[in-house]
């Protein structure tokens, strides 16, 4: 167990460090989120073309995986009398809430070029706020506790919270697109930027406040000078080398790269998916059915999805929930397919619940499975590098984002579909984007399993590992 931390008692973490953790989930969910949302409008306000879309969600996110193995390098390696993580969570707060309130300030009067250039840099700025919070908040997850079940219940607890954000998020459709909230979509959203932004970032720093660390001035880590930080690239490739050793941490990787990002490539689709193939194109009509589609989704992994994965895991180990799991979510898509009927959306709410226990359960079982292989890496390696784990977890989330972001525009552009025609004009092509919308992440779920049918890290070895751990301390 790390030395840096000091609340486990009994191997349980008090409550209120796992709702401290868990609300800075939520920023950590509530951002990108609504940035989803808003991203609609680049196209169906401001004009972006589909090249433009794809850039803006592929180079940012790159830049991002680029940043946070160094930042895992940097937190792990930390000597400071907060401890390794506080201090940079704390600033990737701030900086995220400033540059979520810059980034949406777009204006229809400008040039199509101005604004995406606008757009593009503040955007990189974003991104590098979340990789200064993001890498040492969820390795601090990672170190909270060293308890097999314990792991799943902060991570469930964490998820819990963070599933708000889905809820929540879907009403900015319906407040976006109502002319008794806002003239138009672009104003809506420079407005929305700052109250969504603020009360985020003070999420976001909750954990750097109340999250007990101890003064790590004494340890033996390595400096963080300019050189040595200039010269960690080696080190840092080294560490991903030795972490792709470990064959259970690259199930768990490819994974989640397979079902996050399958998921994430048609979620930018929905939008179009409802209003098209539902309301012919009509997006007034549609009222509030887009909103309940991610709304009713986000709920039903609240109530429903996390407790019972969460039960599923302590009474049958986690790989087992983690199949269940996703096989339920596979009954979902195909539901979907055949239920979403043209003049009866009410029919899409009866997949809902099967749908959402793919991707509503992922990273409560994944995170945890992540804790349980740093304690593998502690045994071969003789270090704790949460830091290092976690950056390298979510670099493959965020390469796998990027270019979920890029096929979300070479879909619109492979089938053919084009916003400002109604559906009857282009019956095809919103027939195609629905089938993609249903049967692409089934595929990469289909996939993931097959990929974590081999996974081994049971209680049992999660304890034997443990056990040699402290054996060795002694």
């Amino acid at each position: 167990m790390s030395a840096t931390n000091e609340f486990i008692v009994g191997r349980k973490v008090p409550f209120g460090q796992k709702l401290a953790f868990g609300i800075g989930m939520f920023a950590n969910q509530m951002f990108p989120a609504i940035l989803g949302i808003f991203m609609v409008v680049l196209v169906q306000d401001l004009g972006f073309p589909g090249w433009m879309w794809s850039l803006i969600y592929f180079f940012p996110r790159i830049f991002d995986s680029i940043t946070d193995p160094i930042m895992g390098f940097i937190s792990d390696n930390t000597k400071s009398k907060w401890g390794r993580r506080r201090q940079y969570v704390l600033i990737g707060g701030i900086i995220m809430g400033i540059a979520y309130i810059f980034m949406w300030q777009l204006y229809k009067d400008n040039s199509l070029e101005y604004n995406f250039w606008y757009f593009f840099l503040w955007s990189i700025i974003f991104y590098l706020g979340l990789t200064f919070f993001s890498v040492p908040y969820v390795a601090m997850g990672y170190e909270m506790s060293d308890d097999f079940h314990e792991r799943t219940n902060i991570m469930a607890v964490a998820q819990w919270i963070g599933q708000w954000a889905w809820v929540i998020a879907p009403w900015f459709w319906i407040i976006m697109y109502d002319p008794d909230w806002f003239p138009s979509a672009d104003v809506a959203v420079r407005e929305l930027a700052i109250w969504v932004a603020i009360p985020c970032a003070l999420a976001a720093i909750v954990p750097a406040i109340f999250i007990k660390s101890k003064s790590t001035l004494q340890e033996d880590y390595e400096p963080l000078n300019a050189a040595n930080i200039g010269g960690s690239l080696m080190k840092i490739l080294k560490s991903f080398k030795e972490a792709f050793k470990i064959p259970e941490f690259r199930k768990i990787c490819g994974a989640t790269f397979l079902i996050f990002n399958a998921f994430n490539t048609v979620a930018a689709l929905t939008f179009f998916v409802i209003v098209y193939k539902l309301f012919n194109g009509d997006a007034e009509a549609t009222g509030i059915w887009v909103a309940l589609f991610g709304c009713l989704g986000a709920l039903g992994t609240t109530f429903i999805v996390i407790p019972i994965v969460a039960w599923m895991s302590k009474k049958m180990g986690k790989k087992k929930a983690f199949m269940l799991a996703q096989a339920i979510s596979v009954i979902g898509y195909i539901m979907l397919y055949f239920l979403f009927v043209p003049g009866k959306p009410w029919l899409y709410i009866i997949g809902l619940p099967f749908f959402s226990f793919g991707i509503g359960s992922l990273f409560t079982i994944m995170m945890s499975m992540t804790a349980d292989v740093i304690d593998i890496d502690e045994l071969n390696s003789g270090k704790r590098r949460e830091g290092i784990f976690g950056a390298i977890y979510w670099w493959m989330v965020k390469v796998g984002f990027a270019l979920a972001g890029a096929l979300s525009g070479a879909i619109i552009a492979f089938v053919g579909f084009n916003p400002e025609l109604m559906t009857t004009e282009q019956q095809g092509a919103v027939d195609g984007l629905h089938a993609f919308f249903c049967f692409f992440p089934m595929v990469g779920t289909l996939v993931a399993m097959w990929i974590m049918r081999n996974y081994d890290v049971t209680e049992e070895r999660a304890n034997e590992i443990r056990a040699a751990l402290e054996g060795r301390k002694n």
